[in-house]
């Protein structure tokens, strides 16, 4: 079984900054892309940022110069360095990963993390 756990969320003022990270574990062979999304109340789940294995990435326009999505190999594990928080960026954070669970098995599956909450308020 493979669980992903976030961590990070808060309270912030507009402006400020949070750090979100996202741990695998469990039974894993590979990971290969991973990636943050976001949903805020009444709102459909969306794309935030991912980064392949590669360490290629990918962000919503929203939030382009503002967020970076960086990963650690060794820890199974990836961040989302957000800054220059807007009160738009409010929204439970999730996190994506797509991992090999197998050595014996060629495919891939989704999994996701329980979700962290994020407000920017003053």
């Amino acid at each position: 079984q493979v669980q992903l756990v976030e961590s990070g969320g808060g309270l912030v003022q507009p402006g400020g900054s949070l750090r979100l990270s996202c741990a695998a574990s469990g039974s894993i062979f590979s990971i290969n892309a991973m990636g943050w999304y976001r949903q805020a109340p009444g709102k459909q789940r969306e794309l935030v940022a991912t980064i392949t294995s590669g360490d290629s990435t990918n962000y919503a326009d929203s939030v382009k110069g503002r967020f970076t999505i960086s990963r650690d190999n060794a820890k199974n594990t990836v961040y989302l360095q957000m800054n220059s928080l807007k009160p738009e960026d409010t929204a439970v954070y999730y996190c994506k990963g797509v991992i090999v669970p197998s050595a014996r098995s060629p495919y891939q599956y989704q999994y996701w993390g329980q979700g962290t909450q994020v407000t920017v308020s003053s």
